[in-house]
């Protein structure tokens, strides 16, 4: 009888001693698995090591690697183990570790010689193994992944459509609440716009990669910044996500402002790219509400020329004010019409407002002498009758001008 064939018959004389040996180690050296409940660790977990100590006896008996159905169970075994969310690593180490153990158990009571070739034949074993475990955790990751996604994608479309609104195929009324999603008190919305990663504009460098590398760099920190899967919707330009709050909505927005703001620089950080949101709070069968006020938020913001950050109505108000749609406002827009005739005009006054009301910080943004400033803000006082010095006049001029970007006229 060769080494390696003497292995196997040590290991097939008491399988049942070894496969309670190997258990009992596993779940007393691999945390997860002493972890797991009395009646899987001694039920499915004994089984898969019963059947693998016995395809290790017959692969050092036929010296042939084991058959496809047993790789099969391997396989099955590993998914189970992926949808208990049991690591992979600790899944692979396990046979590795049995594998160990067994031979631990057989090196006493044969030559040592005869577990040279026992080994190597091992050794290709749980290669076979581990290519087998891999693709069956593997596999049933991906499965659960795309539960997930759906379920996720479900529960923020019910949300966005309107509690009341949204119903499946069969007529009853969706709940994220059904998918295992929690609805808390009130979500804050952010709706966002995502500015252009500067590898986008790279002629040596593949744009759709860099958009889509930006995208997932996003919707990876939105997770791991909350602590939890975000309920989002992102794109190359803009993003939505909802953000639980255990606060009421009407003071959520002011409440949550300094949380809102560290989540923003983190994203801006974490993507490389400038992000300017508005922000608003509902229960969660507002959230259509919210997104259409959080929306017209971030274009009020970005339209008015705010830096990156985050934007709640209380810091837009009279903005928010003067750009909704009203005869009043073609009025107010209308007053800038002169300055079409200088283009340098607008851009002085929009900045000046912004810097504000320093000539030289206006100056150094623009690129220019105090002095031009000057003369471009007398230049507007000439065109439109309305003189920067006069507190009256800078009222109106500063309701003009958003009332100007507002209407899209510049």
């Amino acid at each position: 009888m060769t080494g390696d064939k003497s292995v196997g018959r040590f290991l097939i004389a008491d399988v049942p001693g070894l496969a309670a040996t190997v258990t009992r180690r596993i779940a007393d050296d691999l945390p997860v698995y002493g972890r797991l409940p009395a009646e899987e660790l001694h039920g499915d977990v004994r089984a898969i090591v019963v059947m693998t100590i016995r395809a290790f006896a017959e692969v050092l008996r036929t010296e042939r690697m084991p058959p496809p159905e047993f790789l099969e169970a391997v396989r099955r075994s590993a998914a189970r183990r992926a949808e208990e969310r049991l690591p992979v690593d600790a899944v692979v180490s396990a046979y590795h570790y049995g594998a160990r153990i067994c031979v631990e158990e057989v090196a006493a009571t044969v030559e040592p010689q005869d577990l040279i070739e026992a080994h190597r034949l091992l050794l290709d074993c749980l290669r076979e193994i581990t290519a087998a475990v891999t693709s069956g955790y593997v596999e049933e990751s991906q499965s659960l992944i795309g539960e997930r996604d759906a379920a996720r994608h479900t529960a923020l479309s019910a949300l966005l459509d309107g509690l009341d609104d949204r119903v499946d195929a069969g007529g009853a009324r969706l709940d994220p609440a059904h998918l295992g999603i929690r609805l808390p008190p009130c979500y804050l919305v952010l709706a966002f716009t995502i500015g252009r990663h500067p590898d986008e504009d790279r002629e040596d460098v593949d744009a759709t990669v860099a958009s889509r590398r930006k995208i997932r760099r996003l919707r990876t920190e939105l997770d791991r910044a909350l602590g939890h899967s975000v309920l989002s919707r992102l794109s190359a330009d803009e993003g939505l996500a909802l953000i639980p709050s255990e606060t009421a909505p009407d003071r959520a927005p002011e409440a949550d402002r300094a949380r809102l703001e560290n989540l923003t620089r983190s994203l801006i950080t974490v993507s490389g790219v400038p992000l300017t949101a508005g922000v608003a709070a509902s229960a969660p069968a507002g959230v259509p509400h919210a997104v259409r006020l959080a929306t017209e938020l971030r274009d009020t913001a970005v339209g008015t020329g705010r830096p990156p950050g985050v934007y709640p109505l209380t810091a837009l108000l009279l903005d928010y004010q003067l750009t909704r749609a009203s005869p009043a406002r073609a009025h107010l827009a209308a007053l800038l019409s002169p300055l079409a005739e200088g283009p340098d005009l607008t851009a002085t006054l929009r900045t000046y407002f912004a810097s504000n009301l320093d000539r030289r910080r206006t100056a150094e943004r623009l690129h220019v002498h105090p002095n031009t400033v000057d003369y471009r803000l007398r230049r507007i006082a000439a065109l439109t009758g309305l003189d920067v010095a006069a507190h009256t006049d800078l009222l109106t001029l500063r309701a003009a001008l958003t009332a100007y970007d507002a209407s899209g006229t510049s």
